[in-house]
């Protein structure tokens, strides 16, 4: 039994090897696949039962064993639906099973995959290189929150963003201690020659024929675009007039209300008569930072009831220029957008950009982790399922891990699937000449027969 022993031994051998090549060569296949996970071979001697002293180092077996827990090399990508996972995890996905009227219908278990070139179909569907469906949350694009617990397929909507009202402007600017108006400028040597102190500029409105008069004594406040309910743009202007030294000091904010006016027709309406500095500059009225339930209605366009917020942000230093510098004059209304593109960020929200210059998230893509997640089952597409002994997927939405614009590579390593090819050559090589070394043997003892 020795010759035949050591035949069978050796043929074990050849199998095997033959196995660990047919892993190296689909390594090598996939060297450039997005998202692939290598296959390596293990090797198990198998025993046969023989009394102490007789026992045999005996024949092998080959195995697999999977690498999806083997980081892959990131690199960056010109397509902003494409995502990479820094770390653990996996993307779930849906494979397609059929279409109801050019829509896909999805069935079956969930998938996981590393594969993260999605790009975004006619449908709206982010879809992979090899048809996975992508699977997460969808969130409300005012709240921001995701709309609910359940994972589905991910469906872009392509509609337009809708207008959204102004309800606050934020006007954070310095008001300098000595403005540089015109007359100011026509009359340095005047004392109070910044002030506004025309009787007929300095009331709750001013008529179209002292425009000119209250210009020389105001000083500009910059410009800001509010809009209504429906999206309608209302611009701004802002000026600012001075009416008392201080402490306090004290200002007066206009805008102009009907840019057409002419005659005694108002042009510029007070805003606030009252707003107040310390002698360190920093603003005490009016109350609380705040004008409340202010309407602009500027040619006939009126915005909506909104709060001018200056917070801690309208000051009056002293500034050599004498001109009202502006730090930050926002406010959170937009008129209605299309669509553009979409792109992942950060935490895994997908976000969809539009033609009014707004970014709003529209997804969030979770990851799935396992307890162990080398014990997937490997299929087609770089794509695992979920077996007995990888554990249950745990869920977590807003990885850290997922980098936007970016996709992982093969995890294989050309140098090192050569040098174990080499390797398994001579190995295979070696089992063939235990094999010609049986036979000979073998026919040594019929040769003895004869």
């Amino acid at each position: 039994m020795g010759i035949f022993g050591a035949m069978t031994t050796a043929i074990s051998g050849l199998s095997a090897q033959s196995f660990a090549l047919e892993n190296i060569s689909g390594n090598i296949a996939n060297a450039r696949t997005t998202g692939f996970k290598r296959v390596d071979t293990s090797f198990a001697d198998l025993v046969p039962d023989m009394p102490p002293r007789r026992e045999l180092s005996g024949s092998v077996g080959a195995f697999s064993r999977n690498t999806a827990t083997v980081q892959g090399d990131i690199q960056a990508s010109q397509i902003g639906t494409n995502v990479a996972i820094q770390g653990n995890g996996f993307f779930i996905t849906r494979e397609r099973t059929g279409d109801v009227g050019g829509v896909p219908t999805f069935a079956g278990a969930q998938q996981y995959t590393r594969r993260g070139d999605f790009d975004m179909d006619r449908n709206g569907y982010l879809v992979n290189g090899t048809g996975q469906y992508l699977m997460g949350y969808t969130v409300d694009p005012v709240t921001g929150l995701t709309t609910g617990t359940q994972l589905n397929v991910l469906r872009i909507s392509q509609n337009n963003l809708p207008a959204r009202a102004t309800t606050q402007i934020e006007y954070n600017v310095n008001l300098p201690q000595l403005p540089l108006t015109d007359r100011r400028i026509a009359n340095p040597t005047v004392a109070g020659s910044y002030l506004l102190q025309t009787p007929a500029v300095t009331g709750a409105t001013i008529a179209a024929a002292d425009h000119q008069t209250f210009l020389n004594e105001s000083v500009a406040g910059q410009s800001v675009t509010v809009y209504d309910a429906a999206g309608s743009p209302v611009p701004v202007q802002i000026r600012w007039g001075k009416t008392a030294d201080g402490p306090p000091g004290t200002w007066s904010m206009y805008y102009e209300s009907n840019s057409n006016a002419v005659g005694p027709a108002t042009r510029w309406t007070r805003v606030s008569a009252g707003v107040q500095f310390n002698a360190s500059g920093q603003l005490t009225a009016p109350a609380g930072g705040t004008i409340p339930g202010f309407t602009f209605t500027v040619n006939g366009a009126s915005s909506p009831a909104l709060t001018i917020n200056f917070g801690t942000g309208l000051t009056q230093f002293a500034d050599a220029n004498g001109v009202v510098q502006a730090n930050r004059i926002t406010q959170d209304g937009y008129p209605t957008g299309t669509f553009q593109r979409v792109a992942v960020g950060e935490g895994g929200y997908v976000v969809a950009s539009y033609s009014n210059g707004q970014t709003v998230p529209v997804a969030q893509i979770p990851l799935a982790t396992f307890a162990s997640p080398n014990m997937l089952l490997r299929q087609d597409g770089g794509v695992f399922e979920q077996t007995l002994e990888s554990g249950q997927p745990l869920i977590n939405a807003g990885g850290s891990g997922i980098i936007g614009g970016s996709t992982e590579n093969s995890n294989t390593d050309i140098a090192d699937e050569f040098a174990k090819m080499i390797v398994t050559q001579q190995a295979y090589s070696a089992n063939t000449r235990v094999v010609t070394t049986a036979q000979s043997m073998l026919q040594d003892v019929i040769n003895i027969i004869r």
